[in-house]
């Protein structure tokens, strides 16, 4: 009767498999949802990296803007009602601003109200008026008043800065650092049409006085003071110099702040440019047409002395500097156009810690321009009437514009990347002082009148440099060795050689960068001959033992070694090979090379740095080598082994199957390992940053080094300033290397698709 009772159901009831089921069907919405979610969060973050970026670089875009704030008037005397504005000035609080008028009077207003805060009537000798101004650098504060007796005075505008009650209070006031008694710069006493004066302020103090007179001559001064610590007097010495005539009628004369160069414009558009290095042998070097056929209404310099900006009577503005001729003489060439006013430019003022200037026309037109980047940031009608003065802040904040009528108008304004463009970025930019436009990357220097370099095409092209090199070490030896690991070798050594090459990618790449540069680097340029020995001849080393192992061993002897386990034999056979290569390496060099590789590649033209593109290949290739090897060496293994086992009993050799089986197969996955492993070169940072110079060269030479995006982010960005322009552009950096990896990522992405769509049906 036991045995006909029913047995118990190994299938849960009804009841149980509905609970089964809901709960099934609850983990499986759970999965959905939480690898949805997981998979739009990553997304996201991608999205949200970008944004941020683009956020940070967003104000390169953004020109400049100019907003009138106020117009002020001077209170008018009955000594200045006729006088003429000869230049205007600001301190760097942008609270004051100063007027020297050609009466002789010089007044300090608030910018705020026109209020006069201080003001100096100049003692000028009896029967002598002003014939002539000029300032020196603006971070000089120093002018001159030419007189029509031939005569100079030297005046310089300070500022004392005190804060009672915790108020900042500021106090204008004048020096004269060259006495108070007017100097004679022409010794005919000749009135003084036109005046140019400068300021060395490295080495022994110099002051240099230029002048046309107005009969024409050009005269020229070094003045020299000295003070005495004791009684306080200073004691002013003149040297007096006659320069070669102007060949025509003067516009206005300028001299740079190194005292070497003078130039001098002309009625009719030219440029006359005199060396006055040595005063006493001053030559007239130069005369070039710098109007394009149009008088020159306007002509200053740039920050640094080194630039002019030529404005003309037709509106054009362009660049001029001097550059060294094929004779290393210096010539004044045309570097650069802007754009065009709509009337004749009348002011131009620079800026004075950058490479821009402000500039207006007779149209009441300000225009804001940028010499290295060639970019005018700003062009608009300011006012309805001719602009007489134009000045702008220390601090590039204000903009000051004076009318005819007397009036001064304030604006305010914005220009905080003027020398950041695509083309300053990408192309080629003649920098003053170089010879023809370059590739530069330069970004800081002790000196405001640097002119910053901020090319990215230098850090570009020397991360696709080193990512280059160190493919072509790695890519070979972790393609072969992978398939040699998973086809060829046994289990037994490959479960000992494959996780030994992964736990390589665990190695700190400071560690390995640090090795390269201080060990690898050294031994490298002391070896030469046998580094080269061992990247030439070392794959002919290799196919020879395998040729002598496979037709020339006997089979005896073949069969004391396991299959699989070949690879093993060559340990020694490179061991034994490196240290033949670097025992000959000193006679080879004795024998071929004059003693030297290095001096040998130096006489042939080649430059040979010690930290270089083949040191950084080998170092970055050992980080490299392991992530491609590990994805490729696993796409290689599980290719189905039917497909395999297959073609073998077809008749195909080993070597036949992998060519045209098992590589067509694993290609996608190989693929995809070639592309991490560029992905991590590219993005390298300290095996680049410690195993090269650093030097941000624009080649392919493998001797030289290179600085990458990666390695000049991690240098610069702690040291540079929140919202500077050097900040902005190296999160412009990021953003290009972001989205070099991202695009690389998804070119490989969509190849290996299409790759695993075609071999699939094998």
């Amino acid at each position: 009767m036991a045995e006909d009772a029913p047995q118990p159901s190994l299938m849960p009831n009804a009841e149980a498999r509905q609970k089964l089921r809901k709960r099934r069907g609850l983990k499986d919405k759970m999965s959905r949802w939480g690898i949805t979610t997981a998979g739009f969060g990553v997304v996201f973050a991608l999205a949200m990296i970008f944004v941020y970026l683009f956020y940070e670089v967003a104000p390169i875009i953004r020109g400049a803007a100019v907003t009138p704030l106020v117009t002020v008037e001077l209170p008018v005397t009955g000594e200045t009602s006729g006088a003429v504005t000869q230049a205007l000035f600001m301190e760097r609080y942008e609270e004051l601003g100063l007027q020297y008028a050609d009466d002789g009077r010089a007044t300090f207003f608030q910018l705020s109200d026109g209020e006069v805060r201080a003001a100096l009537d100049l003692d000028l000798p009896e029967d002598t008026t002003i014939t002539s101004f000029a300032s020196g650098n603006p971070s000089s504060r120093i002018v001159a008043q030419g007189l029509s007796n031939g005569q100079v005075l030297v005046v310089e505008h300070d500022y004392d800065l005190t804060f009672p009650d915790g108020v900042r209070h500021i106090s204008p006031k004048f020096v004269f650092p060259l006495g108070e008694e007017p100097i004679q710069l022409d010794e005919q006493g000749v009135a003084l049409r036109h005046l140019a004066l400068e300021r060395r302020v490295r080495g022994r103090a110099a002051t240099l006085v230029a002048g046309i007179t107005d009969d024409q001559r050009v005269v020229l001064a070094n003045i020299t003071s000295r003070s005495n610590m004791m009684t306080g007097e200073t004691t002013v010495e003149t040297e007096h110099f006659n320069l070669p005539a102007v060949p025509g009628e003067p516009v206005k004369i300028l001299l740079d702040q190194q005292l070497r160069n003078l130039f001098v414009a002309d009625t009719e558009g030219r440029i006359h440019y005199y060396d006055v290095s040595t005063p006493a042998n001053a030559r007239l070097v130069q005369t070039v047409d710098a109007g394009n056929g149009s008088p020159i209404t306007a002509i200053e310099f740039l920050n640094g002395t080194v630039s002019l900006i030529v404005g003309t009577e037709s509106g054009e503005l362009s660049q001029w500097f001097l550059v060294r001729d094929a004779h290393n003489e210096y010539e004044l060439t045309h570097v650069r156009d802007f754009r065009k006013h709509p009337a004749a430019i009348t002011s131009l003022a620079a800026e004075y810690n950058r490479k821009g200037f402000v500039a207006g026309d007779a149209d009441g037109y300000i225009g804001i321009h940028y010499g290295t980047s060639a970019r005018t940031l700003y062009l608009r009608n300011y006012v309805d009437q001719p602009i007489e003065q134009v000045a702008i802040s220390p601090l590039n904040g204000r903009i000051l514009a004076k009318t005819p009528d007397a009036k001064i108008h304030v604006a305010e304004l914005w220009n905080q990347h003027p020398q950041l463009s695509f083309s300053a970025l990408w192309n080629k930019v003649w920098y003053e002082g170089r010879s023809e436009p370059e590739y530069i990357w330069q970004s800081s220097s002790a000196s405001d009148e640097f002119e910053s370099k901020f090319s990215l095409t230098p850090l570009t092209i020397g991360t696709l440099k080193a990512a280059f090199y160190a493919m072509l070490f790695a890519m070979p030896l972790a393609i072969a060795g992978a398939i040699y690991t998973a086809y060829f070798m046994s289990p037994k050594l490959r479960g000992f050689v494959k996780p030994s090459i992964e736990i390589m990618e665990a190695l700190p790449t400071v560690i390995l960068g640090f090795l390269a540069g201080l060990w690898l680097a050294p031994f490298a340029e002391a070896h030469l001959p046998a580094i080269f020995s061992i990247l030439l001849f070392m794959p002919i080393m290799l196919l020879l033992f395998a040729w002598l192992w496979s037709r020339v061993l006997p089979d005896a002897l073949r069969r004391h070694v396991p299959d699989g386990w070949e690879a093993a034999l060559l340990v020694p056979i490179i061991i034994g090979f490196v240290w033949f290569c670097v025992t000959l390496s000193p006679f080879v060099e004795i024998w071929f090379f004059g003693g030297s590789m290095r001096q040998w590649f130096t006489d042939v033209g080649i430059t040979y740095d010690q930290r270089n593109a083949l040191i950084v290949g080998i170092a970055m290739g050992f980080a490299v080598i392991p992530t491609i090897f590990s994805i490729a060496e696993d796409a290689v293994f599980t290719v189905p082994k039917h497909l395999t086992q297959g073609s073998l009993a077809l008749g195909s050799t080993r070597w036949q199957t992998v060519m045209g089986v098992v590589l067509p197969t694993a290609s996608p996955g190989i693929f995809s390992a070639v592309m991490m492993g560029f992905g991590r070169a590219v993005g390298e940072t300290m095996i680049v940053l410690m195993a090269t110079g650093n030097s941000p060269v624009v080649n392919f030479n493998i001797f030289e080094g290179m600085r990458t995006l990666s390695a000049n982010i991690a240098v610069e960005l702690p040291e540079t300033a929140v919202g500077s322009s050097h900040f902005r552009v190296l999160f412009l950096a990021a953003l290009v290397l972001l989205a070099m990896t991202f695009v690389v990522n998804t070119i490989a992405e969509i190849i290996r698709q299409r790759l695993r769509a075609r071999y699939s049906n094998l």
